[in-house]
């Protein structure tokens, strides 16, 4: 039976790099053996060379192998994976970078990963060919996401990448969520893997993101934080942020009260009893806010089947009723 690779390729002004990326990766495949087909989707973002002239051209070359999608604008580079996603019909489906210096000859190496039992498997690139305005701050980058999230990889961000099927069935991106891809599909339970892969120097083009990306990548990282520990339980979330500016309220208060009942210094001018009162009343509107956040979620339906790892369906002799057991 034959497998169908899928890949996932986000361009945006890559015009020179298009047709050699093209060939490797169908050398790579070719590589993997008789049983396994590529299947190619470009997602032209928004490009303004040629990129787009090349990729029809390429498609052309190669009908019902490569597919074509071009967005108007650009929107990203998580929109245009969503777009592959939403588009592929792999058995496995690969994410990579247009400008080369992702090498398809790690492709074996991912499937060999995947047989091992994962589900999900990221590129770690430990040597990287670029300068140290971007090694520096992804290292710093990847540490801090691995110690908060609980997600131990080395490289979060590195856009090779390989998924099963059902994983991208139940991923859903969207603005800057593509750097955390790992922790999404770790939330939903996925074993997930990496593996080192050689990183090239970029030959052709240039870099698309520059120092905003960072003040980006942080607001978006409390974002995910949000939405993987507490989508469904929001009171926690926003009841623990109110009981710990209750506690500190309640203790300047307290020490204010002290003073006042055993000294003799006044009180109603310190700036202590203003900042007391104010950690009293922001605790009070975030309880507040985690009981309305929990009768929102309460209202909404729960989608359990993207948990759902297995199910065995048996009927029971006596009333015919069939009943669901998940397994592992």
């Amino acid at each position: 039976m034959s497998v169908l690779l899928s890949f996932i390729i986000p361009v945006k002004d890559e015009e020179a790099s298009l047709d050699e990326l093209t060939d490797r990766i169908f050398e790579a495949v070719r590589s993997c053996g008789p049983t396994y087909r590529p299947e190619l989707i470009f997602v032209d973002d928004g490009s303004t060379d040629r990129s787009w002239d090349v990729i029809r051209s390429i498609s052309g070359r190669y009908p019902g192998t490569v597919k074509a999608i071009r967005f108007r604008r650009n929107l990203g580079k998580a929109f245009a994976l969503e777009a592959g996603f939403r588009n592929c019909g792999g058995d496995v489906v690969f994410t990579m970078d247009a400008d080369l210096q992702d090498d398809p000859k790690e492709i074996p190496r991912f499937l060999a990963k995947l047989e091992d039992g994962y589900d999900f498997v990221s590129g770690w690139k430990k040597t990287r060919h670029d300068p140290l305005s971007k090694t520096l701050p992804s290292r710093l980058f990847n540490g801090v996401m691995a110690w908060v999230t609980g997600v131990k990889l080395n490289d979060f961000n590195c856009g090779f990448k390989c998924y099963r099927r059902e994983v991208v069935g139940n991923l859903r991106l969207y603005g800057e969520l593509h750097r955390f891809i790992p922790v999404l599909v770790s939330d939903l339970g996925y074993r997930v893997g990496e593996i080192e892969v050689e990183h090239h120097p970029r030959l052709h083009g240039r870099s698309k993101y520059g120092w905003e990306r960072y003040m980006r990548g942080f607001i978006d990282m409390l974002t995910v934080l949000a939405t993987t520990r507490w989508m469904v339980k929001p009171g926690h979330l926003f009841g623990g942020i109110g009981v710990v500016l209750g506690l500190i309220g309640g203790l300047s208060l307290t020490y204010l009260f002290m003073v006042w009942l055993f000294g003799s210094e006044p009180i109603g001018e310190r700036p202590l009893l203003a900042f007391g009162v104010l950690m009293t009343l922001a605790s009070l509107q975030m309880i507040s806010l985690g009981v309305i956040a929990e009768f929102y979620v309460k209202s909404l339906p729960i989608d359990v089947d993207r948990y759902v790892s297995e199910q065995v369906e048996t009927h029971h002799p006596s009333s015919g009723c069939a009943t669901s057991r998940e397994t592992e």
